[in-house]
């Protein structure tokens, strides 16, 4: 009795939310075009999901979701089944619109991939129902008490959906070439405000009712929900910051530019095509850097340095809404055309806003970083590819800097061969062709020959395209950036090498890119003692930069240099950033402090998501 009545009760509510469908701006894709996913289950080109209707009551005392899924079909080829991506949820029931209950079946499970759910449709069936609760298996989600937040005054919730981890708190077509419509209706405590990658309100609702609507259609790696102690204040007219209120100040000032970032972004590569721009802080056990879930980037605490210094991580998740979340890779195969495309992206706004030299340094950087990478990868050569092959493997094992870096490198090396403003021009008429649709490698192939390459045989000569695409590592005529910041930093460190006392090297006025240089140039080998005096000249271990601290790390885990140790413990313990734990704890393993390592991770795991653990777990040889 009690589920009949909630199920036509969502009824009620979910016409209200379908309404939003006939307002949508954009349209999912045929899924003709849609190349074959290897992490999905789905039968998208017979059945395929083009409106979710999701009403969902938030459960902090048993920390699970209890939810009811609408899922408004186009059912293509007349198809009488419609198969789904489920990972650790426990199904209640499946229903029709008009409230038959139809056959379902779970089929076995598959690593990495979950369960496949397939529903048995009516002639008639336009419109599935399928009620349910998410479960402690739920990767997606994190659970936070009190205490592992900044104010400790609520609990906190935060998904990460990325990469085939939506299928763990909703039963849904989760692959990147599946796009659809949403709306919502989400119950939370009183008190607690929640937000989704959609419109979102900005005050508390004293019922702890929240209503949504996203009205562009997205892949369901963009669904994401955070529910907390959040208020928000205003950057501009199209652009604003979420926080906990403790940090929300401090996010302001960070988030400052935002707008001139927006501006920017829109005079490269034309209009802005989701309304607002807006970013939450999360909690530190945020697994990434940002996430570009549309219209709300989640972005991780350990950005906020206090001057600024780091908000190319604000552009480049800006740049997704082009890059990615506009035009979107086919599959994890392709997912060097979401993050290759958006780092360049990234750096172009990061160059119009703060200047040449500027974006030049965070080349630099990021090069060294592709080069590391190169390295760690010569036992698995092809994992230095663009164009990958993850079948029965987990999507996350390709979310590389060869994805970024070398994707930016061939991006580069394009925009050098044609010229700037040829290039320009090409990715405009890029996005404006292929919004809200898929890309392959190859598609992306065909259309740079010919919209571009084609044009001039001697582009056409100058570039191997298979060579970027298909080879391993980089080709020998791979461009590097060139800064006389950095050159400048490098004649320094000679200096304190050669002999001068690091006190004697002057009142070094640099910015953060210019130190994280300099302590990534420092020699390996480094005695304690060493260390202790650049310590003491210029503070490294008390650095409010993260990017910093963690290549400071580098240095003092080999050489044993016990003042960091204190540091070290309560970065890891606090910090769930995986950019910067897997260096870190592989230092620590690769240095023989493996027990060390363990002692440390066994109290700090508690407070990594999921995605960091699994990385961590392997790394340091445990079974969890």
């Amino acid at each position: 009795m009690k589920q009949s009545l909630r199920y036509f009760l969502f009824i009620f509510s979910f016409l209200t939310l379908l309404s939003c469908e006939n307002s949508q701006t954009s349209k999912p894709i045929p899924m003709s075009e849609v190349a074959q996913d290897p992490h999905s289950f789905a039968n998208h080109h017979e059945v395929a999901v083009k409106h979710l209707a999701w009403e969902a009551e938030i459960d902090f005392e048993k920390n699970i979701i209890r939810a009811t899924a609408g899922l408004s079909l186009d059912r293509k080829l007349k198809s009488d089944k419609l198969i789904l991506d489920t990972r650790s949820l426990l199904i209640e029931s499946v229903r029709d619109e008009s409230g038959t209950e139809l056959n379902y079946s779970l089929s076995e499970e598959k690593k990495f991939l979950g369960q496949a759910l397939e529903i048995d449709l009516l002639e008639s069936t336009d419109t599935v129902y399928v009620e349910y609760k998410t479960t402690q298996g739920a990767e997606a989600l994190q659970w936070l008490e009190i205490q592992q937040t900044a104010d400790k005054t609520h609990p906190f919730l935060f998904t990460q959906s990325q990469a085939i981890l939506a299928r763990t708190w909703i039963p849904i077509q989760d692959g990147p070439g599946m796009r659809f419509t949403y709306s919502a209706q989400v119950t939370v405590p009183q008190g607690m405000m929640a937000l989704m990658s959609a419109e979102n309100p900005t005050e508390l609702a004293e019922d702890g009712v929240y209503r949504f609507k996203m009205k562009q259609a997205i892949p369901a790696y963009l669904m994401a929900l955070a529910v907390g102690n959040i208020q928000f204040e205003s950057i501009g007219d199209r652009t604003g910051v979420y926080a906990e209120p403790s940090v929300l100040k401090k996010a302001v000032y960070e988030f400052g530019e935002m707008d001139e970032m927006l501006v920017a972004a829109e005079k490269l590569y034309g209009t802005y095509a989701w309304e607002r721009y807006d970013l939450i802080v999360l909690p530190p056990s945020f697994p990434f850097g940002g996430m570009e879930n549309p219209r709300l980037t989640f972005a991780t605490p350990t950005i906020l340095a206090g001057d600024r210094s780091l908000t190319s991580l604000v552009a480049h998740e800006l740049a997704h809404s082009w890059s990615g979340n506009l035009v979107t890779n086919a599959t994890w195969n392709d997912f060097w055309l979401n993050e290759g495309f958006t780092v360049y992206f990234e750096r172009r706004i990061m160059e119009e806003v703060y200047g040449r030299e500027y974006s030049e340094m965070l080349a630099l950087l990021g090069f060294q970083d592709l080069r590391k990478t190169i390295a760690e990868f010569s036992d698995s050569p092809n994992d230095t590819k663009l164009k990958l092959d993850l079948a029965g493997r987990n999507p996350d094992d390709g979310m590389s800097d060869i994805a970024y870096e070398k994707g930016y490198v061939f991006l580069r090396f394009l925009e050098e061969t044609v010229g700037r403003k040829n290039f320009d021009s090409f990715l405009n008429g890029y996005f404006e062709k292929h919004a809200f649709k898929v890309m392959t490698t190859e598609d992306f192939k065909d259309y740079l020959s010919e919209k571009l390459l084609d044009q001039d045989s001697s582009w056409k000569s100058a570039v191997d395209v298979d060579e970027w695409m298909y080879g391993a590592g980089l080709p020998d005529n791979a461009p590097q950036a060139k800064s006389d910041k950095f050159e400048k930093v490098e004649a320094q460190l000679e200096r304190w090498t050669s002999g001068t006392p690091a006190a004697e090297l002057g009142n070094l006025e640099w910015s953060s890119h210019e130190w994280l240089h300099f302590v990534r140039k420092l020699p390996s080998g480094l005695t304690a003692a060493q260390l202790g005096e650049l310590d003491a000249a210029f503070g490294f271990t008390t650095s409010g930069n993260s990017e910093v601290l963690a290549a400071w790390f580098q240095h003092t885990i080999r050489s044993n240099y016990e003042p960091a140790w204190e540091t070290l413990d309560s970065f890891l313990t606090n910090v769930g950033r995986r950019k910067f734990l897997t260096p870190t704890y592989r230092a620590m393993k690769e240095s023989g402090q493996i027990l060390l390592a363990r002692e440390i991770y066994s109290k700090a795991r508690g407070n990594y998501h999921s995605v960091a653990t699994n990385t961590i777990d392997e790394l340091l040889g445990l079974e969890q």
